[in-house]
């Protein structure tokens, strides 16, 4: 049977990624699209690179009907999907790609967005949505909630090393190049060309970024005690990718080793031969993240570093690999679509 998708939020950059990847996809059917700002709108006259799809007319969500749907894809900014999801119908199966119900603590989530969650019931039933390390979960969730971008590839390239117990816990440093992306389609004078291009800079340093509080969470819970990282995101002049580069003390013998065998079986994560490093011209448009061991001149420090593509495995790619477990299809239907190069 062919699954019947709807997609909220679609007119943004994350929805147009995800119709990309259900598009290849033999066991999903989009059957309903919202773009409230778009609404009434066909696919083809925002994103014009879609136009050979027969894709539905962009509606409101108020106007949608979930009659028939089988999974809902929430691709709204954060605080709007926690209510828009509290009303949708208790039958859906719902991946979320907002942060709304990444944090597991509802004293978390205030602190980090500034505003008391609106669905804490909701959150209780929620799995994050780190595929490789949640999986049974996800398989048997009805809500799932997507990790951030930058949230994943720090961990894709840490939690095997905090499980292994390879690496001190306490000198952790992630330097991270972010794609602009990720920082949605919506207006922004930051964000325009002669703003942005011809430079880089950091953003939210010195603790404050959002997505610590999943490196908080996560790496916390792995060793059982509080694990607090240094995190510096940085805004590049590129359309897609994230590339984090992550200090820690450990022999890099131990630390490549802990990451091959975690991802041996992993379809989508890459370990790179020992010395070698990856690029973000190597995973762009993929669902694929590479990771490179180096060692540090210093001796007893390594040098990991991880990329993938902020709106394929860093977002719309993770989401659809979800909801394939979600409805009992094949993880990697719809993206095995090779990186695209040059």
């Amino acid at each position: 049977m062919t699954a019947k998708i709807a997609i909220l939020g679609a007119s943004g950059y994350t929805g147009a990624e995800l119709v990309r990847l259900i598009a290849t996809h033999p066991g999903m059917e989009i059957a309903a699209l919202s773009g409230n700002s778009k609404a009434g709108m066909e696919m083809a006259q925002v994103f014009p690179h879609l136009r050979h799809l027969d894709l539905p007319r962009l509606t409101t969500i108020e106007e949608m009907s979930f009659d028939g749907i089988d999974l809902v894809f929430c691709a709204l900014p954060h605080a709007t999907s926690q209510a828009v999801i509290s009303e949708l119908p208790r039958t859906l199966k719902i991946v979320d790609l907002s942060a709304d119900f990444r944090l597991r603590d509802p004293a978390d989530y205030e602190k980090w967005y500034g505003k008391p969650h609106a669905a804490v019931e909701m959150q209780k039933e929620a799995v994050y949505g780190l595929t490789e390390f949640y999986r049974d979960d996800i398989a048997g969730a009805r809500l799932v909630a997507g990790t951030g971008c930058n949230a994943a590839t720090g961990q894709y390239a840490l939690r095997p090393l905090i499980e292994a117990g390879v690496i001190d816990l306490d000198r952790i440093v992630i330097d991270l190049k972010a794609a602009v992306s990720g920082a949605g389609r919506s207006l922004k004078e930051n964000l325009l060309h002669a703003e942005l291009s011809e430079g880089a800079h950091g953003y939210s340093v010195g603790g404050v970024h959002r997505h610590l509080g999943e490196f908080d969470q996560e790496f916390s819970a792995i060793a059982g005690r509080p694990v607090q990282v240094q995190f510096t995101p940085h805004l590049i002049p590129a359309n897609r990718g994230i590339l984090a580069t992550v200090y820690v003390d450990g022999e890099a013998d131990a630390v490549h080793a802990a990451l091959a065998d975690r991802y041996a079986s992993e379809e989508f994560i890459l370990v790179l031969p020992q010395g070698e490093h990856p690029s973000i011209r190597h995973i762009r448009g993929s669902n694929y993240c590479h990771i490179g061991v180096v060692a540090d001149r210093i001796a007893g420090r390594s040098i990991v570093i991880a990329t993938l593509d902020n709106l394929a495995k860093g977002s719309s790619g993770q989401a659809l690999q979800n909801a394939n477990l979600m409805l009992g299809l094949d993880e990697g239907e719809g993206l095995r679509l090779a990186p695209v190069f040059p």
